[in-house]
């Protein structure tokens, strides 16, 4: 018998990125669905009904390894190494003006995100779509109307802001730490608990969201018409 590492991966992450991560294994394993290995989701393990859990706490040399197990017979469980890490694509494009945008679309063909603003520079529109994608998973949701934290997620440089707008519908906008706004549902909902599903869409889409470029410029970082990245 061999041992196969199908994946692996080390980084530092603050005690509320933890949480945030860890809060989304409980859901998924709550709900009886796949659990994120990865941040994207594109490695996912479906483990058994009553899988073995281990608990170690060590200290080698000043160093505290926390450790937590679960092993399964590989028979009662499904590994997916190419999952679905997303139910949406981010769509990277000029406008009329030549302005760089981008929008997240989801894959009933709903626009569920956007970025708000026009970019001068290609990278730039990619910087926010990376931010978005890094930051819209963990961020905090505020009630606008209870000026109120709703703390179900936590580990983002970004927070959800709930509102309503001069027509009296609902949004939404994701507002980084620096003041700037670099995500918006680009439209009002006639309902609160609507524009929540729309800002939960995005929490849960973006992160293993493809970055295509449906109108590419060929001269531009060296990207080839049609051509897909990885998020």
């Amino acid at each position: 018998m061999t041992d196969e590492t199908i994946h692996e991966s080390s980084r530092s992450r603050s005690r509320q990125a933890l949480a945030t991560y860890f809060r989304r294994i409980a859901k998924a394993l709550g709900r009886g669905d796949p659990v994120p290995v990865d941040d994207a989701g594109t490695v996912t393990v479906d483990p058994a009904a009553e899988p073995d859990v281990e608990v170690a706490l060590e200290r080698t040399d000043g160093t505290v390894r926390y450790a937590v197990e679960m092993a399964f017979d590989e028979a009662d469980g499904e590994i997916d190494t190419d999952a679905a890490a997303s139910r949406a694509t981010f769509e990277l494009y000029a406008d009329d003006a030549d302005k760089w945008r981008w929008r997240l679309r989801h894959d009933n063909g709903n626009i569920i995100a956007d970025g708000g603003e026009g970019y001068a520079d290609k990278r730039d529109a990619r910087n926010g779509i990376e931010s978005v994608q890094r930051n819209a998973p963990g961020a905090h949701v505020i009630d606008a109307a209870r000026d109120a934290v709703v703390p179900e997620d936590g580990g983002s440089d970004a927070t959800f802001e709930l509102f309503r707008d001069a027509a009296d519908k609902h949004r939404w906008r994701l507002v980084h730490d620096n003041g700037n706004i670099i995500a918006d549902g680009g439209q009002g909902y006639a309902s609160k608990q609507k524009a929540k599903q729309g800002l939960n869409s995005v929490k849960a889409n973006a992160p293993g969201a493809a970055i295509e470029n449906p109108d590419p410029d060929p001269d531009a970082d060296g990207e080839g018409a049609g051509e897909d990245t990885e998020a």
